[in-house]
């Protein structure tokens, strides 16, 4: 049984390695359970979209300070937790979730994330250990996914063009195409 730096979370690396190529096409089917399972209501987008919102401005302000494998990020988001990519991605799809008025749909988001992300989580870790010898002091100072006590980061600003380079503006753009869909099936059932 492997289990990644400090994180917490035991999955065999075999069963990591193979849910980590379904992190996108898992993606497919979440889109279809969402379109098949939500019944939104005015009021549930009311309170389901800020979250999601929060969700997105945590994933923009993380992919604005993260230069993948040239440098450890520990600046931004990152001196408060160390995956607030995931975490950001986890309220989007609380947030979509309340906002479809569907618990089965968070029952759907939570599974695939415990069974399919927290795997990535972990051979992301594995690998940032290996790239980076720092990395190990600094899971130690910063919690996985739930932020703790700042850390102490190196200088580092958020910037557009790791932003852009990231795609990030993806996540946006299909939070939009979501948003969308619930709008339209809100007004369409409260007539």
């Amino acid at each position: 049984m492997y289990r990644a730096v400090s994180s917490g979370y035991p999955f065999p690396k075999p069963y990591a390695d193979f849910v980590a190529r379904l992190r996108v096409p898992m993606g497919f089917v979440l889109v279809v359970a969402f379109a098949w399972f939500a019944h939104p209501t005015i009021r549930a987008l009311a309170c389901g979209i800020p979250i999601s919102a929060a969700g997105l401005a945590l994933r923009a302000w993380a992919a604005g300070h993260l230069a993948k494998n040239q440098q450890l990020a520990t600046g931004g988001p990152y001196a408060y937790i160390r995956n607030p990519l995931y975490a950001g991605t986890l309220l989007v799809a609380l947030g979509l979730a309340i906002a479809a008025c569907s618990a089965w749909l968070a029952v759907v988001f939570a599974v695939v994330f415990l069974l399919v992300y927290l795997p990535a989580v972990m051979l992301e870790e594995q690998h940032l250990t290996k790239l980076f010898p720092e990395y190990a002091s600094y899971a130690a100072a910063v919690p996985s996914l739930i932020p703790g006590r700042r850390h102490n980061p190196g200088r580092s600003r958020f910037r557009w063009s790791l932003y852009r380079k990231n795609q990030e503006y993806q996540a946006l753009l299909g939070f939009a195409a979501g948003l969308a869909w619930l709008i339209f099936r809100a007004v369409r059932f409260e007539r």
